[in-house]
């Protein structure tokens, strides 16, 4: 009986959403909240200028696709929508209901269409991450969220300050309705963090402010604010909405007689989130260890200069980070002695995917927005790290490296600005309307989750798999990069990039079910 009473516990444990766990913290029942790690061009390997993005939510759709630059005609409209929480299908999923238009273009580029969009045709790319902001500021009168305006700067701009302008003119005219969001903007020169929240309730508008990372410089946002003193003569590094220091003196968050630092104005619950201070800590320590800065410290540099130069096998390495080698690993040893002495549950050791484990630990608060989490989660619809680079055409320089599901038990593609499709399982919808061998989404997903069940095991054989295969990817990108540069054609350029593209996805998809169905057979006897 005891033996069956610690299975039943470590089972309510495992199994993502079977634990009675505070779902208080959480968003419409899903824990939600998403990294982006930013590097300067003089900070990179190669000369990149890098953002990136997790899009931790299973809320968020899975599919993507490529939309082609567009003309539109004279007078035309673009609908504005907003995310409603929808749960009347087999999964949960975001509406988006119209609350409005604004005037269209003539000429909108094309862009990678993820469920936030991530690069246009130009090497403009941008990641996200929430982090929430006083909640009297947001405002219904609003029209513009997060996604509808990343895709409004990739359709309308091809650098980051233009962005930058573009999204302030924008909010002013039309409004906010989301709350605080972190966009992370890179183009072939610069990278910079545009941090927005409303004006307040019934009111149309913004506050915002954005802030350049030095070329030498990495930087990280994990859902909190982290933009603090700011000096807007500097336009160089600083850039900000005229009403930035009127909202705050007169709503009582900031007075003449004190320092004005952005985040404690206007988000300053966000800086209390150990959720977010840990991976932020956790970014600063892998690649600037250093600093030897403090786990538990309040709050770090906006940037620091990274102690080597970082490459995208540096960054593939950060996004599936779970703390392991630290006091904070996720994965606990779970052994326990009968009557008699004997370990029970011993070939369980390890077993867990490293971030199911946090209430049987009780570690530092458990579930949700103010306890532990680590970079690589089990919800991640997908990841990207973006690449901006100068030296080459646009439609090779731009490249989203693009996993889906957990970044922990998934591989990246390379995506270019210049290719026109994605593989069918790619661009197939794995949520909301349930399972599915035809989604790319559902592959990973799978895989992932099985190998959560005895991950201190399973992680072995997922990196048999994939990191050679990751290097394998990564090399044979480069070989074609190089080998574009004799075609002279943009448009022979872009059928090479899309045929490689559309054939990895297509690679790693069939692996990633093959892998699953191996997992299968090899532990059915060991459970």
């Amino acid at each position: 009986m005891k033996k069956l009473a610690i299975l039943l516990l470590v089972s309510a444990v495992v199994f993502p959403g079977t634990a009675q766990v505070d779902m208080s913290d959480w968003n419409d029942g899903f824990p939600e909240g998403c990294t982006s790690v930013t590097v300067g061009k003089l900070a990179t390997i190669d000369g990149s200028v890098i953002t990136s993005h997790t899009d931790d939510s299973h809320r968020t759709r899975s599919w993507m696709d490529i939309i082609p630059a567009k003309v539109h005609p004279r007078g035309a409209s673009t609908n504005m929508y907003k995310r409603v929480a929808d749960d009347s299908h087999a999964m949960p999923t975001y509406r988006h209901d119209k609350v409005g238009e604004i005037p269209q273009v003539r000429h909108t580029f094309g862009f990678i269409n993820t469920a936030y969009p991530c690069m246009n045709e130009f090497q403009l790319g941008i990641g996200e991450s929430t982090f929430g902001g006083r909640p009297e500021l947001q405002s219904d009168a609003g029209i513009i969220d997060c996604q509808r305006l990343i895709q409004l700067m990739l359709e309308r701009t091809k650098t980051a300050r233009d962005a930058i302008e573009l999204a302030g003119d924008l909010l002013e005219k039309y409004g906010w309705n989301d709350a605080g969001e972190c966009l992370t903007i890179a183009d072939k020169s610069e990278v910079w963090h545009l941090e927005i929240v409303g004006p307040g309730k019934g009111e149309v508008g913004a506050v915002w402010v954005a802030q350049r990372v030095p070329d030498n410089h990495i930087s990280v946002n994990a859902n909190a604010s982290t933009i603090k003193e700011i000096n807007i003569k500097n336009k160089d590094y600083f850039l900000a909405s005229d009403n930035i220091f009127a909202v705050a003196k007169d709503n009582g968050w900031w007075n003449d007689n004190e320092t004005f630092r952005f985040c404690y104005a206007y988000a300053p619950e966000s800086r209390t989130s150990i959720a977010a201070r840990r991976r932020e800590w956790r970014v600063f320590d892998l690649l600037a260890p250093s600093l030897k800065l403090n786990a538990y410290a309040e709050n770090y540099p906006f940037s620091v200069k990274p102690d080597e130069k970082v490459s995208l096998d540096d960054l593939i390495t950060v996004f599936k980070d779970y703390y392991q080698g630290t006091e904070y690993n996720f994965v606990k040893d779970l052994t326990v002695t009968d009557d008699e002495g004997n370990t029970i549950l011993s070939p369980m050791a390890n077993p867990f995917m490293p971030y199911d484990m946090n209430k049987l630990f009780r570690i530092n608060g458990g579930w949700g927005w103010r306890g532990e989490r680590t970079i690589a989660r089990w919800y991640t619809m997908y990841a990207t790290i973006i690449q901006c680079r100068d030296w080459l055409p646009d439609d090779v320089g731009g490249v989203v490296w693009l996993a889906q599901d957990n970044v922990a038990s998934s591989v990246y593609i390379p995506v270019f600005c210049g290719g026109t499709d994605l593989a069918v399982s790619y661009k197939t919808p794995g949520r909301p309307n349930g399972y599915s061998r035809e989604s790319a989404w559902w592959a990973f997903n799978r895989l992932g989750t099985l190998a959560a069940q005895r991950w201190g095991d399973m992680q072995k054989d997922l990196e048999a798999e994939w990191i050679p295969l990751q290097r394998t990817i990564i090399q044979e990108t480069r070989d074609l990069e190089k080998s574009l540069l004799s075609i002279k054609k943009s448009a022979d350029r872009k059928a090479e990039l899309t045929s490689f593209t559309v054939n990895w996805g297509d690679l790693v998809v069939k692996k990633a079910w093959t892998l699953g169905d191996r997992l299968w057979t090899i532990y059915d006897e060991k459970f």
